[in-house]
């Protein structure tokens, strides 16, 4: 399996590849294949692909760099990239689908992308991690499971090899994911994304309607000591940072474009470059010491988790994204209306950006849970 370039060079030469279409796919709404493929052919789809199966097993500060390289030339690629390197990251540390639908998934990302994604989130539920058990049920037959639901926001849509559906048992006893074959009778998606931000990400409903799997494509999730159910996504681990680096990646490109629109508009009362006025300097200013304070805040947290360390991840989260919606509206409000029109990126960026809140756990679970630990009540 291809062992990536992450070179800094390499990796800004992703980023350009990648940013070239980001503009006409956010226009479209269409899958991002260019984005991805280009993200493919330099081997980072596949950069945490375990060692057991031939892969890099690149560490998680080398993924991050890879998501922030990929989230600055385009969000939406960032995001479908962000959830693949997450499935491969989890089954290199522990083992969990059936041998031949991995294999399968490995064989074919040999030749093209092939993504795969976790799908939790219903209509009726919303999302997984403020609690509640699915809608979405797997009934026992003799050669495996019938998978039966709507899902909601399943990010990558028609373009997924492969789906990890949240699930329960049709007795109520288990709760775990089924691996599903993006290409397996029964599943019908419903184009229902028309978003803010991550427009290309084709986020969209998808029903499965009978949908048959094998007995070992249903992987349990255990209950607490105390038989409750607790969604692992209601707090952040190691693995949840690849969606904080890909927006720091869009505030990356957000101070690229504000940057480029300073040293070249030169307004006629002024006659020179606003770049070289102190109001834009310390604006740019501001963009940079925001985008430092996150990336230092995401690889200090994965610095301290090598160390052996337990920060508080959600905590880091939930400022991380603060530094990333900041830097973003930095640029935006300076510019005034230029910064606001569409014929300048910096307006999608900033709708990108804004995305980065709804990823779990959200803001105020984080400082619930602080602030109780705090108080200690």
């Amino acid at each position: 399996m291809k062992s990536p370039d992450l070179s800094d060079a390499a990796l800004a030469d992703v980023t350009g590849q990648i940013a070239a279409t980001a503009a006409e796919y956010d226009r479209t709404g269409e899958f991002p294949w260019k984005g991805v493929e280009a993200a493919h052919e330099a081997g980072l789809l596949t950069a945490t692909v375990g060692t057991r199966y031939g892969g890099p097993a690149v560490r998680p500060r080398q993924a991050a760099r890879i998501l922030t390289a990929i989230g600055e030339g385009d969000a939406s690629v960032g995001l479908l990239a962000a959830n693949l390197l997450n499935t491969h990251a989890a089954q290199a540390d522990r083992p969990t689908w059936p041998a031949a639908y991995y294999e399968d998934l490995l064989r074919r990302s040999e030749t093209g992308p092939a993504l795969a994604n976790a799908i939790r989130a219903e209509p009726e539920l919303g999302a997984p991690a403020r609690g509640g058990l699915p809608r979405t049920t797997i009934t026992r037959t003799r050669e495996g499971w019938i998978l039966d639901g709507r899902k909601a926001y399943a990010t990558g849509g028609a373009g997924l090899a492969y789906h990890v559906v949240w699930a329960v048992t049709d007795d109520g006893e288990q709760v775990g994911h089924v691996i599903v074959p993006g290409d397996r009778k029964g599943i019908t998606w419903i184009d229902t994304w028309d978003h803010l931000g991550l427009r290309a990400s084709n986020t969209h409903d998808v029903v499965y309607d009978g949908v048959e799997v094998p007995a070992d494509a249903f992987v349990e999730i255990p209950r607490g000591p105390d038989g409750v159910y607790r969604d692992p996504a209601a707090a952040a681990g190691p693995g949840s940072f690849g969606h904080p680096a890909l927006y720091i990646g869009v505030a990356r490109a957000a101070r690229a474009a504000f940057a480029e629109f300073a040293r070249t508009r030169v307004p006629s009362a002024l006659g020179r470059p606003i770049a070289t006025t102190e109001r834009i300097q310390t604006a740019a200013g501001e963009i940079d010491l925001q985008i430092t304070q996150a990336e230092t805040l995401l690889h200090g947290a994965l610095l301290r988790l090598e160390a052996g360390e337990k920060p508080d991840l959600s905590l880091v989260k939930a400022a991380i994204a603060r530094s990333v919606i900041a830097a973003t509206q930095t640029a935006v409000a300076v510019l005034g209306n230029p910064g606001l029109s569409r014929h300048n990126p910096l307006e999608r960026h900033l709708r990108d950006a804004l995305c980065i809140r709804v990823h779990p756990p959200q803001e105020d679970t984080a400082l619930i849970a602080a602030g109780r630990r705090t108080l200690a009540v």
